[in-house]
């Protein structure tokens, strides 16, 4: 019988928010020079190549995070449904973000998902700070750019409401 490798969970659980950011990255390419160019940000607006190596560095720190809730409450099981129910759900408005901005242009939408990705978000760290401190610290760089972001989706979303 084959074991899995001790390195492979916190490899896989580490890797793992990469994927929706690989996928959602695809559509983001296709319409910052063809629809995002075209809208009024804010001078506060961080260059557009700042974006993909913070969300590098947030996605491998969450994803270690969820690893060592994971590990501490020694894998999937009943103890692990809230915390690790939370973080999925995080994980999937956080994806969900991208086709709904990006893809469907609806930034009201985009906004409304965000603010949702900050409470699920903010409830994970809640969640996991009694179980492994250091795994609820790897997400608060996390809910600081949630916030960021949320105040410039508001932003692009008030100044181009009559763009089409």
């Amino acid at each position: 019988m084959e074991v899995v490798p001790a390195w492979a969970p916190a490899v896989g659980f580490t890797l793992l928010p990469h994927a929706g950011g690989f996928l959602g990255s695809n559509i983001t390419k296709r319409e910052i020079p063809t629809w995002y160019e075209t809208l009024q940000k804010p001078s506060w607006c961080p260059p557009n190549w700042v974006f993909a190596p913070v969300w590098g560095s947030l996605y491998t720190s969450m994803g270690y995070g969820s690893y060592l809730v994971w590990k501490e409450l020694g894998g999937f099981n009943e103890k692990s449904v809230v915390p690790l129910g939370l973080y999925a759900g995080n994980l999937a408005l956080n994806w969900a973000w991208t086709p709904i901005f990006f893809g469907a242009h609806k930034m009201g939408w985009g906004l409304v998902t965000l603010l949702l990705t900050t409470g699920t978000a903010t409830a994970t760290i809640a969640s996991w700070y009694n179980i492994n401190r250091t795994a609820a610290y790897l997400m608060v760089p996390y809910l600081a750019w949630l916030s960021l972001a949320s105040a410039l989706n508001y932003r692009i979303w008030k100044d181009n409401r009559n763009k089409k």
